[in-house]
């Protein structure tokens, strides 16, 4: 095994100021008419630029497609790098590099054009291959560079009826969530992500002939979590590669999102590998699926130091008049400044293979470890040292047995809180040592490694390495320190061990020989936190439903009893508890794991649990549901005291410009009224529901603001709720006080449904220029119910309730409700709007009833 060391991170990558042309391709005028919105376009710069106008192609093609809200200019670091490289080779070969301009559209939080896309693309790459025509050396294939979402829609190609397979043979993606959204905001989204992995899933045969390499982020990438990157298990065959860029030999960094795409060092890796995997006789990327394979595991797992080679030569001649020193000690150091001499440096095995296991050398940048037993016909070890003229040169070996450089090292309990630690203390006689980090192998483990080196000597040294090496998936992460030194090194998972896996993860020690190591691992509470942040963030809205739908549950309860309206906050500590709603959910997943209790969950056509789910994919336990919804908690009381407060300060800039008008009661359902849910009826049928959704939503907040505006004492300006005019009897005061508590909490509950529904909105402003109707609309059939019952509840008072007998159900519903958005809502945050609209239904009925 070798593999490069570098103490640099993954830099930007700086291009000069040349001229730079992205030619627009010619679509066919059906293809035109039927995506008015995309575009493809020619990559190119300089000569090359000048030279392509004409669209006489004669290199390889490479079509990159941008991610969710990205840019078809994005392609200009893989194009620039590639053409630099070409010019090295005097354009003996070379790409031409294509994108799709998706018109920056939302795709990670708005799915109803996912199909489009995927559909344009597939013409794209017809319209590709057709530039090739009449070439000699013309390419029957596309390879595709997809960032983010563009990655999954390269995959989705696969799911289209009339697609041949054969069109594209490699697939690299970079960021790309291929396992579920991160945000599931509309079925159509889910729907697609099924769709694909599904048929990537039952439908292998369609894969052979396509290598698909994964790279993600790593920890750095806040956006999309690595886990999501990984492809899924199921479809992992011989032509899918998945890594983390933190385990890419020389990048050995993390990138975010978007760097990712122009990280000087992973688009060198993928140039390199687009160049050694081009076949010398077509002339474009070899369709050998071994040889793709063998390339890319070069590049992006397991560098040795030294240019690909497809079949290297089993014998090599040792050229030369250097001079030939044998070496029979078991650990060796050799150091040269200015030598002009080569030497040839041999370790005969044989006296070596009893005692020992592996040998270990090492200079400044590279290290190989050798395992004896898998070479058993070698005799020798030749090391040949080139003349080192000018320059200082260190090489270092040793045997050494495997069992006395491993150390095992238990982690630290989860509740430990960093109060306990485990320390181990290593007298390096070596230059290698594997501490094995046991019982470390789920996602909510995180832990903190403290590395502390004392040496005897002041001589200058190498720099030590500490690398954490996952041995079920490539995440690798590697730390390169100077000596002595103190450093920490965070140790966390981005994917669980899996069931047929028993090896642990392993820090790895490249160490200096009369250099001392003190290891200590702690608990980290702060990051096991930040791992069910990126776990579950995107769950939090359901969580802070559901808190908001007990509150309103119990401000109906209170109303019910008392006659009187609690306040939001007040409610919210006495009837948010966790235990009203976790246990139940956790009594039904343990249940769906009997068979009788699953055919009659099946027989009521209930989806599956959420919670079960996540369980099945290493990413859920008890703790983590009770956290989010603490956080939940959290955020639904700071959010309704910042929305209260807002709703106060504009208050009272409307009372200085207007004067109050008097309260007067009127028919709940009047002609106006009617005529104004038959508007928004018919905009949210003809335009967007999230359109009809918002103006309802301003409408309702004006309402609020009117009924806030006539019970604040003018000449005091005091922001208060409960402040009334003198002039109004107190059973009025009572009455109104009650009727904008509810109302400000329906309106806090809506103004997440809106937030939820808000991407498709953005989406359908963005292309208005295209098309008037949003096709398909995720909200529309919603939003004309909300409008309709938001349109009598924003009139309705508490004393045309307190009387209904329908009030008890009402007050009672929303616990189910709330208990049925974390059970089906977590990983399909567009089910939530139904259970609120639900709730908000029978609000309504109280004042009928």
């Amino acid at each position: 095994m070798g593999f490069f060391f570098s103490a640099q991170p993954c830099s930007i990558l700086i291009l000069c100021c040349i001229f730079l042309l992205q030619q627009k391709i010619k679509l066919p005028k059906k293809t035109a008419r039927r995506y008015p919105a995309y575009e493809l376009y020619l990559y190119g710069e300089g000569n090359y630029a000048e030279e392509n106008k004409n669209l006489i192609l004669t290199g390889i093609p490479i079509l990159f497609l941008p991610g969710n809200a990205g840019s078809y200019k994005q392609v200009r670091s893989l194009g620039s790098i590639a053409l630099r490289k070409a010019e090295d080779l005097d354009f003996k070969y070379h790409f031409n590099f294509f994108s799709v301009n998706f018109n920056e559209e939302l795709v990670a939080l708005y799915g109803g054009t996912l199909q489009q896309q995927t559909k344009f693309v597939h013409e794209c790459l017809k319209v590709i291959l057709r530039l090739y025509r009449g070439q000699e050396f013309a390419p029957t294939s596309v390879a595709i560079v997809g960032h983010s979402m563009g990655g999954l829609v390269a995959r989705a190609l696969l799911t289209l009826k009339n697609f041949k397979p054969e069109l594209i043979n490699l697939l690299i993606t970079q960021a790309t969530p291929h396992v579920a959204p991160v945000m599931p905001l509309d079925r159509y989204l889910t729907d697609f992500y099924t769709a694909v992995n599904n048929h990537w899933t039952l439908k292998a045969q369609d894969l052979r002939n396509l290598t698909t390499l994964s790279v993600a982020g790593g920890f750095r990438d806040y956006q999309v979590r690595s886990g999501l990157a990984f492809l899924p298990r199921l479809s992992q065959h011989d032509s899918a590669l998945s890594v983390v860029s933190s385990a890419v030999p020389r990048a050995w960094a993390s990138t975010d999102h978007l760097s990712i795409v122009w990280c000087k060092e992973l688009i060198l890796a993928t140039i390199r590998a687009f160049f050694d995997l081009i076949d010398e006789n077509t002339r474009q990327i070899t369709e050998d699926p071994k040889k793709r394979m063998s390339v890319l595991n070069h590049h992006f797992v397991r560098h040795p130091g030294k240019i690909f080679e497809e079949n290297p030569e089993v014998f090599t001649e040792l050229t030369g008049t250097f001079t030939w020193v044998e070496v029979k000690t078991s650990k060796w150091t050799y150091s040269a400044y200015n030598d002009s001499d080569g030497k040839y440096f041999t370790f005969p095995l044989a006296s070596h293979r009893e005692s020992y296991s592996h040998i270990y050398c090492e200079n400044t940048k590279l290290v190989v470890i050798l395992k004896l037993q898998d070479y058993p016909s070698l005799s020798h070890i030749v090391i040949l040292v080139p003349p080192s003229v000018g320059n200082k040169f260190t090489l270092d070996c040793e045997f050494f047995k495997e069992d006395s450089r491993t150390i095992q090292l238990p982690v630290t309990n989860l509740f430990s809180f960093g109060l306990s630690s485990s320390k181990i203390l290593l007298n390096s006689t070596g230059l290698f040592y594997n501490v094995q980090l046991q019982h470390f192998n789920q996602v909510y483990q995180a832990f903190k490694i403290h590395v502390e080196s004392h040496c005897q000597s002041l001589i200058e040294r190498k720099p030590s390495v500490y690398r954490l090496h996952i041995p079920w998936s490539h995440e690798d992460s590697v730390t390169v320190v100077n000596v002595p030194s103190f450093t920490e090194i965070s140790a966390k998972l981005h994917m669980a061990q899996p069931e047929n896996e028993s090896r642990f993860p392993v820090l790895n020690i490249y160490s200096s020989s009369d250099c001392q190591y003190e290891v200590i691992l702690k608990t980290s509470f702060l990051q096991i936190l930040g791992q069910i942040i990126r776990f579950h963030a995107g769950a939090l809205p359901v969580y802070v439903v559901s808190n908001i739908l007990l509150t309103y549950g119990g401000q109906l309860s209170t109303l019910l009893s008392t006659g009187q309206c609690s306040e939001f906050s007040l409610e919210l500590v006495r009837t948010a508890k966790p235990y009203k709603v976790e246990p139940i959910i956790s009594i039904v997943v343990f249940l769906q794991g009997f068979n009788w209790f699953r055919e009659i969950w099946d027989s009521l056509l209930l989806p599956e649990v959420d919670a079960a789910v996540l369980s099945s994919q290493d990413a859920w336990f008890p703790l983590v549901s009770l956290i989010l919804f603490l956080f939940g908690t959290g955020i639904a009381y700071w959010s309704a005291v910042f929305f209260s407060t807002s709703l106060r300060i504009f208050s009272s800039l409307c009372l200085t410009l207007t004067r109050p008008t008097v309260l007067s009661k009127a028919k709940l359902i009047t002609p106006r009224r009617l005529c104004m849910m038959g508007s928004l009826a018919l905009v949210s049928w003809t335009t967007c529901g999230a359109f009809a959704l918002f103006i309802i939503y301003l409408q309702y907040l004006f309402k609020v603001l009117t009924i806030l505006n006539l019970y604040m004492k003018s000449e005091f300006c005091v922001f208060s709720i409960k402040s009334v005019k003198k002039s109004l009897s107190s059973s009025t005061t009572a009455e109104a006080a009650n009727s904008l508590k509810i109302h400000v909490t329906v309106l806090n509950l809506f103004t997440w449904i809106v937030l939820l529904n808000l991407p498709s909105l953005v989406y359908w402003l963005k292309n208005l220029r295209y098309h008037v109707r949003l096709d398909p609309d995720p909200c529309r059939t919603t939003a004309i119910i909300l409008v309709c019952i938001l349109e009598i509840l924003m009139n309705l008072s508490t004393s045309e309730v307190k009387s209904s007998k329908l009030l008890k159900m009402a007050a009672k519903v929303p616990l189910p409700l709330s208990v049925a958005v974390l059970a089906f809502g977590r990983m399909h945050l567009y089910k939530v709007p139904h259970f609120v609209t639900f709730s908000l239904f029978l609000h309504v009925l109280c004042c009928v009833v």
